[in-house]
Parts: C-alpha cells; sequence; structure tokens
C-alpha cells in the first residue's frame, strides 16, 4: 500500500493518524507529493490524499482512507459513526471551510471566524455531554473520532477558537490531541505553522457564500434573507405579483409519448429487476423510486417524458425458481411479474411502461444486435471450462456457484462477481465452488461459446465516454467504476450459456444454447418500448434528439455503462446511449443486510401490511437514500423523521396555513398587502425553490428533498413570529396583517404541494385538493414562485396530512422484521442488565436525531408559553401542553435516559 499525503491539506491530517492506528497491520509507504501533483491517473484534477492499494485500486475520499485502516485494525463499523461521518460531510465541512477561509485568507479573527463553526462545535459539545461518553460512538475511540478531530485541528489547536465553555468537546479534542499518532499526523502536515500551513491550499478555493457557509443549520435565520440584493427582491415580487397569468400551456398528452423535434425529450429507465426475487427498500430505492421522483419532476418541467421498466425474466435463476415452486419457467415469471407489478403500484411508481424481457421483440432485436456484431468481426467462438454439477446433471450458470474470491478471500463470492472487492471472476478461478442449489462440488468440462470481443471495441468506448462524460450528471460511482474497468484493459466476455431458458442463439452448433442474460438483459429496455410503440426506433435510435437517464444500483453500472454501449457501437446502427448514468449505493437494513430466507427486513410486499401509507414509506427512503456512501434503514429514525419532519414541520405548516385561511377568513384567501419583510420572505423562498430545480436537474434527489422542509421551516417561522391568531382579534392594520400573513402562508403552502408531487404524490394530491389548487398550477413547477392562491380564492376543507408514528408500534415492527439480526441481538439482551423496553427501542438514536429533537421540544415549549401569555382556550392549551410532553418523552429514550414518573397530588 502506498499512501500520498501533501503538507498543508487538511485532510491529510486525519488519514495519517488513522494510519498510525493501523501500522504494522499491512506493509505502507507514505510518500508526501506537492498540492498540484497528479497521483490518481484517471482524475482530471490533483486530489491529496490517496491511497493506492496493492491491487492497484485507488482511494481518494479522507473518511474512506480512514475507514480502510480502521478495518484493518479490527474496528467494526456501526450506525451511529456512520451518521457522525454524514453529519460531518455534509454539515461541519461547509461551515468549517467558511471559518477556516476567514482566518487564514481574510484575516479574520474573533466571532468572524468563530461564528459559522459554533452551532457545530455547539452540538458536538452536547453529544459528548448527553452521552456521557469520552468519544464520539462510546467508549473507545471510533472512525468518526478521527475524522472529525483531523477536520477542526487546525482551527481548534489555537485555544482562542475552543470556547471554555464547551466543557466535553475541549476533553474530548485534548484526549485525541495528545495520542502520538495524532500529533505525529499534525507535525507532517502543519509542520509547526499552525493554521497558516493550509494557506496554499485554501487560497485555491472559492469564496464561501452564504448559501454554503449555511449548512450547519435546517433554520432559517433574519441574517440570511439580508444578504439578498434588492435587484433579486425585485424581481422574485414581480414574478409573484403576475401569478397564474405566467404558466405556459400544459403539453398536450400523447399516447403513446414519442419524441418531438424541438423539445427536451427524456428517456428514463431503472434497472430491470430479477423476476424471481421480490424487491427489498434497498431494491426500490435504488432503482424505481429515485428514477420515479425523476420522472414526476421531469413532467411538471413540461419535459417531454418516457419512463420504462420491466421484469428480467431469463436465466438460471428463473429455471431454478420454478424447480422449486413446480412451476414452468414461464408459469414463474407470470407469477412474479405480478407481483413486481403490485408492489410498484402500491408505491405509486408513474411508469409510462411496466414490461417484461419474455416476449417476441426482445428475441427479434437481441438478434438483430448479434447478427450485426458478428457480420462486423466483434464475436468470436472459444472453448470455454465450465463448472457442471453432476447431482444437478447441468452446467452453472455463474450467479448458481459461490466459492472464495481469488482476489480478495470474500469467502461467498458470486461466480461473476466478488460483491466485497467488485472484481469479475471467471466461475472455474473461484476456490472452493460449491453448487448453490445441492451444495455439491462441481467439476470443470468445455464446451463451445461465443464472446463479445470488448477489446477491438476499446477504443470506440473511450471515445463516445470522452464526449458523453464531459457536462453530463454520470454519478461519481459510475465514472469510477467504469474507468477502473478501462485502467485494467477489457477483455473478451462470453455472451452465451448452456441453457434453456433464454434468447435464442440464431447460429448454426450453437441451437442448444442461449444468450447470456448480462449481453441481452439491457436490450430488454428497447424490446419493452418495442412492446410499447412500433415507433419505438424513434426513442432508441435517435441519439441527436433523446436525453437518456438510467437509474440502478452501481452494481449494475459495468452492464449499462459499458457492455450495452460496447454492443450498440459494435452494431452501428445509430442506438441511442445513455446521457446520465445515475448509481446509488446500498441501503442496509438497521445494522445487517436484506435477508428473505433469514425474515431480515422489509421487502415490497410486506411494507402494505405495516399499517404506514406509501407516502411515508417514500418520503423515508428519498431522505436517506445512499447517493454518497451506503446508508441504512433504521425504524428510529424512521420514526424520528416522521415525527419531526414530516408531523411537526411539514404538516403542521401546512395545516396551521390552511386552517387560518378558513377559521380568521371564511376559507376565502384574504388581500395581501405585502410589507419589505414579506417581500424578503418571497425571494427567500424563490432562491430555495430555484437551487430545488438546480438540484434535481443534477439528480441529486435527497439534497432537493431538503430544500422543500426548509421552505416549510421558513414557513412555520413566519407564522411564528407575525402571530396572525393574535393580530385578528386587534385593529384594522392587525386584522390586515394577519389577512397578508395568512395569505402568503397558504401560498407557499401550495407551492410546497407541487414540489412534494414527485417525491410524495398522494400527500401533495391531498392538499392540493384541501386548497383546491387551480388545475394548471398542479401540474407546472417554474423556477419562480407564483401566487397560485390570489386573493378572494375559496379553499376547501383542511385536515392534518399527518398521523404519529407510536414507539411501541415502531417496536412491534422492529421485532416482525428483525429475524436472525433480532434473535441475536435478544440473545445479548438477556445476557445484560434488564432495562425499560421502550429506553432500548430508542437507543440507536444518534446525534442529529437528538438535536432534531432538542429543537422541537424548544418550539413546541415557544408555543405553549404564547398560548398561555394569551389565555387561550385551555383544550388548545392542553392539546399543545400534550406534544410538549410527548416530544420530551421521545428526548428523553432518544436520550437513553428513565422516563419520569408523571408528579401528581397525593391522596389524602
Amino acid at each position: 500500500m502506498r499512501l500520498f499525503v501533501s503538507e498543508g491539506a487538511p485532510g491529510s491530517l486525519p488519514v495519517l493518524a488513522a494510519a498510525g492506528r493501523a501500522q504494522g497491520r499491512e506493509e505502507l509507504l507514505i510518500s508526501t507529493v506537492g498540492p498540484e501533483e497528479c497521483v490518481v491517473p484517471f482524475l482530471t484534477r490533483p486530489k491529496v490524499p490517496v491511497l493506492q492499494l496493492d491491487s492497484g485500486n485507488y482511494l481518494f475520499s479522507t473518511s474512506a482512507i480512514c475507514r480502510y485502516f480502521f478495518l484493518l485494525s479490527g474496528w467494526e463499523q456501526d450506525d451511529l459513526t456512520n451518521q457522525w461521518l454524514e453529519w460531518e460531510a455534509t454539515e461541519l465541512q461547509p461551515a468549517l471551510s467558511a471559518a477556516l477561509y476567514y482566518l487564514v485568507v481574510q484575516g479574520k479573527k474573533g466571532e468572524d471566524v468563530l461564528g459559522p463553526v459554533r452551532r457545530a462545535l455547539t452540538h458536538i459539545d452536547h453529544s459528548l455531554s448527553r452521552r456521557s461518553c469520552p468519544f464520539l460512538a462510546g467508549e473507545t475511540e471510533s472512525l468518526a473520532d478521527i475524522v472529525l478531530w483531523g477536520a477542526l485541528y487546525p482551527l481548534l489547536q489555537d485555544p482562542a477558537y475552543l470556547p471554555e465553555e464547551l466543557g466535553a468537546l475541549h476533553s474530548w479534542f485534548q484526549t485525541l490531541s495528545s495520542q502520538e499518532p495524532c500529533q505525529r499526523a499534525a507535525e507532517t502536515v502543519l509542520k509547526q505553522q499552525g493554521v497558516l500551513a493550509l494557506r496554499p491550499y485554501l487560497q485555491k478555493q472559492p469564496l464561501p457564500s452564504s448559501f454554503e457557509g449555511r449548512a450547519v443549520s435546517n433554520e432559517p435565520e433574519e441574517e440570511e434573507l439580508a444578504t439578498l440584493s434588492e435587484e433579486e427582491i425585485a424581481m422574485a415580487v414581480t414574478a409573484w405579483e403576475k401569478g397564474l397569468g405566467s404558466l405556459p400551456p400544459l403539453r398536450p398528452q400523447q399516447n403513446p409519448v414519442l419524441p418531438v423535434a424541438g423539445e427536451r425529450n427524456v428517456l428514463i429507465t431503472s434497472a430491470l429487476p430479477y423476476v424471481n426475487n421480490v424487491p427489498h427498500l434497498g431494491n426500490i430505492i435504488g432503482c424505481v423510486l429515485s428514477a420515479d421522483v425523476f420522472a414526476r419532476y421531469s413532467r411538471l418541467r413540461q419535459w417531454n417524458t418516457l419512463y420504462l421498466c420491466g421484469t428480467d425474466e431469463y436465466g438460471t435463476a428463473t429455471e431454478t425458481k420454478a424447480m422449486e415452486e413446480g412451476l414452468t419457467p414461464q408459469e414463474i415469471c407470470d407469477k412474479y411479474h405480478a407481483i413486481h407489478a403490485n408492489i410498484y403500484r402500491w408505491f405509486n411508481i408513474s411508469f409510462d411502461i411496466f414490461g417484461r424481457t419474455t416476449t417476441p421483440q426482445q428475441t427479434k432485436i437481441t438478434q438483430d444486435i448479434f447478427q450485426r456484431l458478428l457480420t462486423r468481426g466483434f464475436v468470436f467462438q472459444d472453448t470455454v471450462e465450465q463448472l457442471r454439477c453432476e447431482h444437478c446433471a447441468r452446467f452453472l450458470a455463474d450467479r448458481f456457484v459461490e466459492g472464495v474470491c481469488p482476489f480478495c478471500g470474500y469467502e461467498e463470492a458470486r461466480g461473476d462477481q466478488c460483491d466485497k472487492c467488485g472484481k469479475l471472476i471467471n466461475a472455474i478461478e473461484l476456490k472452493k465452488p460449491q453448487c448453490k442449489v445441492c451444495r455439491s462440488c462441481p467439476v470443470v468440462k468445455s464446451s463451445q461459446h461465443l464472446f463479445l470481443d470488448l477489446p477491438k471495441l476499446e477504443k470506440r468506448l473511450e471515445e463516445w465516454l470522452g464526449k458523453t462524460l464531459p457536462g453530463s450528471d454520470w454519478t461519481p460511482n459510475a465514472r469510477f467504476i467504469i474507468r477502473s474497468w478501462l485502467r485494467d484493459g477489457l477483455k473478451p466476455r462470453c455472451i452465451t450459456r448452456d441453457l434453456k431458458w433464454g434468447t435464442p442463439v440464431p447460429l448454426e452448433g450453437f441451437e442448444d444454447k442461449v444468450f447470456y442474460v448480462w449481453f441481452d438483459a439491457t436490450i430488454g429496455y428497447v424490446s419493452i418500448t418495442a412492446n410499447y410503440t412500433d415507433q419505438w426506433e424513434r426513442w432508441w435510435k435517435n441519439p441527436e434528439q433523446v436525453n437518456l437517464y438510467q437509474f440502478m444500483a452501481k452494481d449494475n453500472v459495468p452492464f449499462h455503462g459499458l457492455v450495452f454501449p460496447c454492443s450498440a457501437l459494435g452494431a452501428e446502427d445509430n442506438y441511442t446511449l445513455v446521457s446520465h448514468l445515475i448509481a446509488t449505493e446500498y441501503l442496509n437494513y438497521e445494522d445487517g443486510k436484506f435477508s428473505k430466507s433469514r425474515g431480515v427486513g422489509v421487502f415490497g410486499d410486506m411494507a402494505q401490511d405495516t399499517g404506514i401509507p406509501a407516502d411515508i414509506w417514500r418520503f423515508y427512503l428519498l431522505y436517506i437514500r445512499p447517493e454518497g456512501q451506503d446508508s441504512a434503514f433504521s425504524w428510529t429514525d424512521m420514526l424520528l423523521k416522521n415525527n419531526s419532519e414530516l408531523l411537526n414541520n411539514l404538516g403542521n405548516f401546512i395545516n396551521r396555513a390552511g386552517m387560518f385561511v378558513s377559521k380568521f377568513f371564511g376559507g376565502c384567501v384574504p388581500e395581501m398587502v405585502l410589507t419589505p419583510d414579506d417581500r424578503r420572505l418571497l425571494a427567500h423562498v424563490t432562491l430555495e425553490l430555484q437551487h430545488y430545480h438546480q438540484l434535481l436537474e443534477k439528480v441529486r434527489i435527497r439534497e432537493a428533498l431538503r430544500s422543500i422542509l426548509t421552505i416549510s421551516r421558513h414557513g412555520n417561522q413566519y407564522i411564528q413570529v407575525n402571530e396572525p391568531w393574535k393580530r385578528i382579534k386587534g385593529s384594522e392594520a392587525d386584522r390586515q396583517r394577519a389577512g397578508t400573513v395568512t395569505g402568503l402562508a397558504v401560498n407557499i403552502a401550495a407551492l410546497l404541494s407541487i414540489m412534494l408531487q414527485p417525491y410524495m404524490p398522494t400527500v401533495s394530491a391531498t392538499i392540493q385538493a384541501q386548497l383546491q389548487l387551480p388545475a394548471p398550477a398542479c401540474s407546472i413547477l417554474l423556477t419562480n414562485f407564483l401566487c397560485t392562491l390570489p386573493a378572494g380564492h375559496q379553499i376547501g376543507t383542511v385536515s392534518p396530512l399527518f398521523q404519529k408514528l407510536e414507539n411501541d408500534q415502531i417496536e412491534s415492527l422492529r421485532q416482525r422484521f428483525g429475524g436472525g439480526q433480532l434473535e441475536e441481538s435478544l440473545e445479548l439482551k438477556a445476557k445484560a442488565p434488564p432495562k425499560p423496553a421502550v429506553v432500548e427501542a430508542m437507543a440507536t438514536a444518534g446525534p442529529q436525531q437528538i438535536q432534531v429533537l432538542t429543537d422541537e421540544v424548544t418550539k413546541q415549549g415557544n408555543i405553549v408559553r404564547e398560548l398561555k401569555a394569551q389565555k387561550a382556550d385551555k383544550n388548545q392549551v392542553a392539546a399543545e401542553v400534550a406534544k410538549l410532553l410527548d416530544l420530551k418523552k421521545q428526548l428523553a429514550l432518544a436520550e437513553g435516559k428513565p422516563l419520569e414518573t408523571p408528579k401528581g397530588k397525593k391522596k389524602k
């Protein structure tokens, strides 16, 4: 292994400290390079730190390198550490970058430097204090401690920026800074110059913007509004005043949907699920749900959009499933295709087509592409050594062989690919192979097969990638995977198999073989379109007019970004190739993996039986979408996000805005006379709306969801500050002000209903029905905030949108879907001292959830105090007090504290 670091590069601090922990585990060479030196050959810009593994692969994310060193030293991953790492990347780093820039580049001091990062420092201090542990994730030092220490050290090594009142943070920082690996790392990177050593690095960074500087908080603040220019405010007001009149006419609906010259034609696919598997939550978020959000967004933008998917039905997996269930392969496909369709229908996935690959069109198009490749010299014959199971009396497809990976030693590698190191494998290379069906040891036998000559197509692929990747929205993991394949050099790949259930090979001597599913599965998108319309070539042989977006998990990237493009380029038939390849990382379940056989995790056919509506599942899966790194589904976190973000934030605001119209103005939107503060709010909402558009245009789905919640928070604060429930009882001016606040709030609610449509379509439609939002406004989302509910508009009946999830309900579901993981946890609990069951249920709450709950308790406490001060109706006060007590209970549970016994009067 070789670690490349650079003096003055902040990321070098934590990786050197982590490397010190792993010293002696593997041979490590540390090289100090200049900041402009390109270490990674396939990156266009210099990047340090970088870890070059013995396999030739590179790690160039600070947290990924640190994680690797910690794993070497025997550390086991945990959910709390992952939450801290996500918080460090998304919230601490933007604030810290701004603070260091102000200090080192601009020469600012004191509160100008501490201000951007104070909230983050307080958060760390509070988390350490609450848990009463010396380290972030428990009693021992973890990956999170080293990553956060390395990020903070350049600033906090100056005592002026380590506030004395943050005692827990002070103790934590001093403990880590005194350790030898951390001391050596600081000496290597800062060279006794202190924070000034970072100046050359920071001078090359962009000036921190006001938007980046607020990343540590989702709460709207007054000073943010003040940064808007008068021109921005004036433009926002002008757009608002134009209202519904500025909406363009709706696109006429087509059937079938076909490309239109001069328009933006968007073709969207989600990876075809194997027909014989019931999809779990990870499959759903990785492919169909992510693609559905983008498809719905595309339609709101009036782009000409076709969204398709279908079941991948050929291959040994289907044959084996048919044997298990005593059915024919076709009967298995029919049965499971219906199961898939029902699951996606329940999740409200808006396919234009949901097809399948067992069709005559699939045979016709696959055979045509094959014949074109054959006649152009891109297919050749060769003898293949294959594994044959004598017990099952057949050759084994790669996925039905398991053994030890020849590259990394992983013991459950498949015959085609290792899930641990990601390398492709020929099944005969596996050590200790086993037939997955009967567990006997297969033997090696020879068979004639056809190969796609990928080396001959490599130059064409490189040229295509060179034109496609710049300016495209391929995700970083997709780019990395394809570049890794090309760096190693493409190798011929076998495209036939000794099976019966598949697309027949139209070549003499190969009548008893079918095409390997990885060759023809991606052609399924084309054949599914051909079954939808006989004009399919207008989509699939029209690269000049069609933008193709393909959604998948990262394990499918090679087939979509390399194999199908090579096949299409070699066929020389003007096929439309992927413009934007969107790949997610993996979603885990709690602390492990989904497993149908062990009963671990929620699968698509089970979600409907939980009593939790489909839109809540959609929201939470999209909230934790694994965009930059693997993420984990957590029942505790789902409860917290539902009760805080949906119930107390979004639902609370929309319900209050509508109720004020109904209660104070007879259901009729009042006249709005905008003040300068209102105009700034319009501009700020417009800015957040435009940010939402920027993110979704780049398919950053999870981040765009945050923009919706941020606007809702702005709305809640606007109502709270202006108190329309008080003003409606005051003077004429007060009543007019109450009307303006109510009218503006209900229009923000209307905007949120449209922004929510890609994420929560049923909730979106419910809000629009309650507000009686005019039909044109429901189907188009512009980049400006419009007044869609003008004065005089009559709204409908307003009712709550969300229901609270209860602890006992969630704990019951956790047990129901715990499988083997639950049994293990029960064994551990049996050995541990007994604790209150509800405390155990919430014990996994992380620092972010605790902070959210703390903020909610403060907010609800203010509501109660205000109601008491204005001597509101006792029932109303009692209801809000009950909410406050419940939030305090949730906070206590999240912090792992025992519940206090309610105090009552003593009996005489």
